[in-house]
């Protein structure tokens, strides 16, 4: 089996069998974003190879493979029919398999459409992670997103009517003390018109060699501090009506919010109004991310 470049994988696949099916990120220019600026530059891998890694993994791993993750970071750009192939063979070859997921930003999604979708669901596509990050257009803007809300509105609901998983990540901070409540807001409306499978929350953590750690280091963006995120985090989740699985499963997060929106929202706001009255010194300490 090969790998080229970084590879990453959400947390709720680190049990996944890894096959690589891309190579890079297509847009690569968000300013939050160091994963792939150095390269290597996008490129689909040849099905062919793709398959093979797929029959070598069969014979190291056996037929027990329950899920699989196709990295890297926007393998849902590659076209339909060679995702089609690799999620077919796949389904094929593990006969215990429960899950296939791939990374997607919402403009690739958006290029597919609805009928690509429904292919792919009927390949076997389960899941999709996307970086919605925001719903304020001046925040997808200003981040170099590469999207819109409602370009991100029309690509969620195409993947749940397709009958695919649909796993949104949202950045408290990402619109720093500038955006905070616009953030808030119209992440939540965005959500509760997309009404995903699971919101996972992640805080904003600068980045080495980003485009955002030059703007936080020059003053021209003021982040949030731990009391101002988890604010942010209330304002959010008070605005969520859909049903969805709230997560933070991820290590920049001050605190843990778990559970299913909206029937938890009271316990997750007194979990929050309980947190703030601890002094920000004891929340972990500001850092820029290396990875």
């Amino acid at each position: 089996m090969r790998y080229e470049g970084p590879i990453y994988r959400p947390p709720s696949e680190a049990n996944s069998l890894l096959v690589q099916a891309t190579i890079g990120c297509p847009h690569n220019r968000c300013t939050f974003c160091m994963v792939y600026k150095n390269g290597p530059r996008y490129r689909v891998r040849p099905v062919a190879d793709i398959i093979n890694d797929l029959d070598q993994a069969r014979t190291r791993h056996g037929s027990g493979v329950r899920t699989l993750f196709f990295p890297a970071g926007n393998t849902i750009a590659m076209p339909t029919a060679a995702l089609c192939r690799i999620c077919s063979h796949a389904w094929h070859i593990f006969p215990h398999l429960e899950r296939i997921t791939v990374y997607g930003s919402s403009q690739y999604i958006h290029k597919k459409g609805p009928d690509a979708l429904k292919r792919l669901a009927d390949a076997g596509l389960s899941r999709i992670h996307v970086g919605l990050e925001s719903g304020d257009d001046v925040i997808l803007r200003l981040t170099k997103k590469g999207t819109t809300a409602k370009q991100q509105v029309a690509a969620g609901q195409w993947t749940v009517a397709a009958g695919i998983q649909l796993s949104l990540y949202v950045v408290l901070g990402i619109g720093g003390v500038a955006r905070t409540l616009p953030h808030a807001s119209r992440t939540a409306e965005v959500l509760n018109r997309i009404a995903p499978d699971f919101i996972r929350l992640r805080t904003l953590v600068p980045k080495r060699h980003t485009p955002l750690l030059k703007m936080v280091a020059r003053g021209a963006f003021k982040m949030l501090g731990p009391h101002e995120v988890l604010k942010e985090a209330a304002t959010m989740i008070r605005l969520i009506d859909t049903p969805s699985q709230l997560t933070s499963d991820h290590y920049t997060n001050y605190i843990n919010l778990e559970g299913r929106l909206p029937g938890c929202r009271n316990r997750l706001l007194a979990q929050i109004d309980d947190s703030l009255m601890r002094p920000e010194t004891e929340f972990r300490p500001f850092f820029v991310g290396d990875q």
